[in-house]
């Protein structure tokens, strides 16, 4: 019964769901030992400590909706996900928020650095002036404006007649090979475009550094780290099963139901053979001495 609440199904069908498999209804006291036991699994997963370096973090976050004081209200729920210097993934935690304002950024990247949380060179994430402060606040790292919703802002001004059009000529900065040239391509589309569309032009000033943030890191990476892709689809299971159980009745059940589904995809990526990145590939990312030695061939 417990993976049938994990998968998103409701408190109240869990009795429904038993009968129909022929067995007797489940009652108010195993719902609520069923519960205890999820919520000491996703407790500590959640607080465990957070060892070695984490050079790429992503942070991405969604909404649901939840019972507080007689009204129903949306509420902020960000989840980090972490690739280690072995180039292994991770869920690293999660949090839940009124909203998603700075003091709730700095507040959850505080609670990651005090579980241990280090080594960070790039955080990936949406346009988030929140998240950007706090990542300068606390982490001495460098922030990635995800491509993808980039492009998206982009196209809203190129008008529907102009997007493929724009869209491959932004895309000429991309296929660049260092961060140098990328930024001059950058910079050549933005001044072509300015007479006809200056408030694209304008987006491309102000997004330059943001958006290509991810060109001064290894080519091997590149694919993986500009945008929030990697945790899209578990964005995507998260929005699933939630909307099964539709208004949650306390911030428990929220962390209870996303905190197992995280705890689930956890264990999915720590079984698979292949790592996220190549450990040669991350070495130099690493400030382990050890770390980098361990990929020099011969050593």
């Amino acid at each position: 019964m417990q993976e049938a609440y994990i998968q998103g199904v409701s408190t109240r069908s869990v009795d429904d769901l038993v009968k129909a498999m022929g067995m007797s209804g489940i009652s108010k006291s195993q719902v609520s030992r069923l519960c205890e036991e999820i919520d000491v699994r996703v407790k500590e997963f959640l607080n465990r400590p957070i060892e070695g370096d984490w050079p790429y973090l992503w942070i991405d976050g969604t909404y649901v909706k939840v019972r507080q004081a007689g009204r129903i209200v949306s509420v902020a729920v960000i989840v980090a996900v972490g690739v280690n210097s072995d180039g292994r993934r991770e869920v690293l935690g999660m949090d839940i928020g009124a909203s998603e304002a700075e003091t709730f950024w700095t507040e959850f990247l505080r609670k990651l650095t005090r579980r241990g949380l280090r080594g960070v060179k790039l955080v990936i994430s949406d346009a988030h002036e929140g998240i950007k402060a706090a990542v300068s606040k606390l982490l001495c790292a460098s922030w990635q404006r995800c491509r993808v919703h980039f492009m998206r802002n982009a196209l809203a001004h190129a008008g529907k007649s102009g997007r493929r059009v724009v869209s491959a000529f932004i895309g000429t900065a991309f296929a660049q090979e260092t961060a140098e040239a990328a930024s001059q391509q950058w910079r050549s589309v933005a001044d072509q475009v300015r007479a006809k569309v200056p408030k694209l032009a304008n987006l491309m000033d102000d997004a330059e550094t943001d958006v290509l943030a991810y060109m001064t890191f290894p080519k091997e990476h590149r694919a993986k780290i500009y945008s929030n892709n990697p945790i899209e689809r578990l964005n995507g299971e998260i929005k699933r099963r939630t909307n099964v159980v539709g208004i949650f009745p306390n911030e428990a059940a929220i962390t209870r139901l996303i905190g197992a589904i995280l705890v689930e995809q956890n264990d999915e990526w720590a079984v698979q053979r292949s790592r996220y990145m190549t450990l040669e590939t991350m070495a130099p990312l690493s400030d382990n001495p050890i770390v980098m030695l361990s990929a020099v061939p011969g050593a």
